[in-house]
């Protein structure tokens, strides 16, 4: 950075860090003191003015344009309690605090309070006012970074151009309308008022006198203007979408998936200042900041640590003692807040808190914004839309792909998480606006660093690739076949195939439904599969795949090569697990059914071992293997059982084991196999709260659970945060004996009436991912 952006980088932290403390000081002086208060309706603009121009006395006297000098304004008053009804940003803390908060393309008032001393109104005939808006450290007309304003009787009848006009003309301060374009940029503007008369005497120099705002205007998307390229017709769904504040990311294996609670706290009063800070450091251009495909692409990148000293650092080893563990988060503020006072990543995401802090960003700056989960999900290391499992002579897995043994191997994701945005792509062909894939989970780079997306939904359920951005890699996440391949030396390929597996990536794609919430199950949850891919297993899927291969610029992928066909006449079919109680046994099954009229002898290879839900391998549990005969026509069960004492001391966080299945037969050499994830789940917290919660009184929230496994708990930690209610709160806790019930009781003061939520994490070093939520009525 020039020494003249590094200036204006630094002096904008500071001044936004210093706004955000000074907040907190009032937040916990109010605290202190309990007084119940609670805001009422903000006053109407007229009465608004009455009370702005109260602070400015004359006595209205006017002079000839020989003697009289520009009107000086002393301030300006931006309304924000007012505007921000209007503009749909009410909630925002700091609109509370007397920031204003605007929505592009939609008009706000303001007015300009005359100095003291100032002995005249304002002149139409007279006066000439300008204002001047700002955006960045060298803004401009010509890029759209300053816009200047002639003060007119009328607006300007094109919209797609700013302007003001006079509404009122007071005693001491004059009411202005104001309109921006809805293209404009999204961020800080800064303002400065300049007057002027509208003749001299001849020859005398013109004079203007200038007054600078000292309020940062925060100027957003307006996904509810039909100009604004975020524009979404059904406008209910904003209130999801974008004014949501809380919600739920489904997370698990696709047999025991379940909504987490997560608090995206938008209003937040850190929220805003620190996208301001993140679209600084992403290196996005001033003049971009008003494009939603380049912020959402930007925001992408930023959120990650990987390339930028972004946000959120990512580990998923289970190694969480520098920092803290990902299942411990209930929302995204205290990792807005950690970032914002210490500018340095904060310790540890996984793919759905880096979901749900890239969904907060988007949502505070109104990019609609969903959070969705991919039920077994694809990571194509390679670029060949296929995810290729290799297995040796002997039937283990080649942990490597042998055709490519210095870069990455596929993989297969539990669960993967990712955000979709609306907006349309004008820079597209007709037809690819809407949803949008974008992903802050640093798996593969694009463009040379970190970041994915926006990829339309539509270019992906069509299989169009060579669209921007990052079409193919979100396809094969959803859509990828498994193809496990058998060391074979007779093949020029080097494996013979044993099987490709249409069926097994992207079981499910989830998602809250709009409007709906459900605190006890997951009745609020939709899949929208099929707006990612056509019907598994149809023509029109098989042709998304066909069109992809065609349009990559990779190798074809070697499955969709002739195969020599192959005698099967046993069907295999593993019985998948759903959720199993931690502490209980584990029963796996495989039924052989030989449908020939000779008998035939099967090799099994069965193997059990704990999963990080990325697919990285963590322990072995229990393998066996054995060789038996199947009689003619005849059908056979293959039979494990894990006991708890063969997983309780291997299982990583999560709780997911998979099991592995290869069966080879002897005759004629048909080869299978199979895997099935499942998950050892663990019983919920449980929040109840004292009866008659009125805001701004005390009350009380228990927290509580038992232990439910034969160890002693250590280095317990509750979190827990709810938007309005309690900011977020981290509390040690004594160890918990076995079968001991944990119980605390915690005091909070709610900040505003009706329904809200509360999340709570559980964690310690022997137990993590204990969640728990709660609705409550405040009155």
């Amino acid at each position: 950075m020039v020494d003249s952006y590094r200036y204006y980088f630094n002096d904008l932290v500071n001044r936004l860090r210093g706004t955000y403390n000074d907040g907190r000081r009032e937040d916990r002086r109010r605290e202190a003191e309990i007084t119940g208060s609670v805001d009422g309706d903000p006053d109407s603009v007229d009465a608004a003015t009455g009370r702005a121009t109260s602070r400015a006395n004359g006595n209205g006297e006017s002079r000839t344009t020989a003697t009289i000098s520009p009107l000086k304004i002393g301030g300006v008053t931006f309304y924000p309690k007012e505007n921000g009804k209007n503009h749909r940003t009410s909630k925002f803390q700091l609109v509370e605090r007397g920031t204003p908060i605007l929505r592009r393309g939609q008009n706000f008032y303001i007015a300009l309070l005359y100095a003291p001393g100032q002995t005249r109104k304002f002149d139409k005939d007279t006066d000439q006012i300008k204002l001047i808006f700002s955006f960045g450290p060298h803004p401009s007309p010509m890029n759209g970074t300053e816009q200047i304003l002639k003060v007119e009787k009328v607006l300007n009848a094109d919209e797609a151009r700013w302007s003001a006009r006079i509404t009122r003309v007071d005693k001491n301060a004059m009411t202005l309308e104001v309109h921006t374009s809805a293209d404009s940029c999204v961020g800080i503007w800064k303002c400065k008022v300049e007057t002027m008369l509208q003749k001299t005497p001849t020859g005398e120099e013109q004079l203007t006198e200038k007054f600078t705002c000292p309020d940062d205007i925060y100027l957003l998307f307006n996904p509810w203007d039909s100009s604004d390229v975020t524009c979404m017709k059904e406008r209910e769904l904003l209130n999801e979408w974008v004014l949501e504040d809380t919600g739920k990311i489904w997370v698990g294996p696709h047999t025991s998936t379940r909504g987490r609670h997560w608090v995206f706290g938008q209003f937040d009063d850190s929220v805003l200042p620190l996208v301001m800070i993140l679209l600084e450091k992403s290196g996005i251009a001033f003049p971009s900041r008003g494009n939603p495909i380049l912020v959402s692409r930007a925001l992408s990148k930023i959120v990650n640590s990987n390339d930028d000293n972004g946000l959120l650092m990512g580990r998923w080893d289970g190694e969480y003692g520098d920092g803290t563990a990902p299942s411990a988060w209930t929302g995204s503020v205290p990792i807005i807040e950690q970032y914002f006072q210490s500018m340095q990543p904060v310790q540890y995401g996984q793919c759905w808190v880096f979901a749900g802090v890239l969904c907060t960003l988007c949502r505070a700056i109104g990019i609609p914004c969903r959070v969705v989960t991919n039920l077994v999900s694809a990571h194509d290391a390679n670029g060949t839309l296929t995810i290729d499992r290799y297995f040796d002579e002997t039937n283990n897995e080649i942990d490597y792909d042998p055709h490519n043994p210095r870069g990455s191997k596929d993989s297969i994701w539990n669960f993967h998480v990712w955000n979709d945005v609306w907006f349309a792509r004008p820079d597209l062909p007709k037809g690819y606006g809407g949803w949008q894939a974008i992903d802050a989970t640093p798996q593969e780079t694009s463009e040379g660093v970190f970041q994915c997306g926006p990829a339309p939904l539509e270019a992906v359920r069509k299989g169009r690739v060579g669209y921007s951005y990052d079409v193919g890699f979100v396809l094969a996440e959803v859509n990828a076949d498994l193809v496990r391949w058998l060391k074979d030396k007779s093949k020029e390929f080097g494996f013979s195939r044993m099987e490709a597996n249409k069926y097994h990536v992207g079981r499910q794609i989830l998602t809250k439904k709009p409007n709906v919430f459900d605190s006890e199950g997951d009745s609020d949850r939709l899949d929208i599969i099929e707006e990612y891919k056509p019907k598994e297993g149809s023509r029109t899927e098989r042709l998304q795949l066909v069109n992809a291969v065609r349009g990559s610029n990779r190798p074809c992928a070697p499955h969709f090569l002739e195969m020599d066909p192959k005698e099967e006449d046993v069907e295999f079919d593993l019985i998948e697990l759903e959720e199993i109680p931690v502490g209980d046994p584990v029963p796996l099954v495989v039924t052989i059914t030989n449908k020939s009229s000779e008998p035939r002898t099967v090799q099994a290879d069965l193997s059990v071992e704990s999963m990080y839900y990325t697919g990285v391998r963590a322990n072995i549990v229990k393998k066996a293997s054995g060789k038996f005969k199947v009689q003619p026509n005849a059908k056979e069960e293959l039979k494990m059982t894990v006991q708890p004492n063969d997983y309780m001391d291997k299982l990583v966080e999560y709780g997911i084991m998979k099991l592995f299945v290869i069966c080879v037969v002897d005759e004629t050499h048909q080869a299978w196999s199979d895997e099935d994830d499942f998950q050892v789940v663990k019983p919920p917290m449980k929040i109840e709260v004292t009866p008659g919660v009125k805001a701004g009184k005390p009350a009380y929230v228990t927290f509580s659970f038992k232990n439910p496994i034969e160890r002693r708990l250590t280095n317990c930690v509750i979190n827990f945060e709810g938007p309005f209610l309690s900011r977020f709160s981290s509390i040690k806790y004594k160890d918990v004996e076995i079968e001991e019930e944990l119980r605390y009781t915690h005091r909070f003061i709610p900040k505003s009436t009706g329904s809200q939520r509360l999340v709570a994490t559980f964690s310690s070093k022997e137990l993590i991912d204990i969640v728990g939520s709660s609705v409550i009525e405040v009155n």
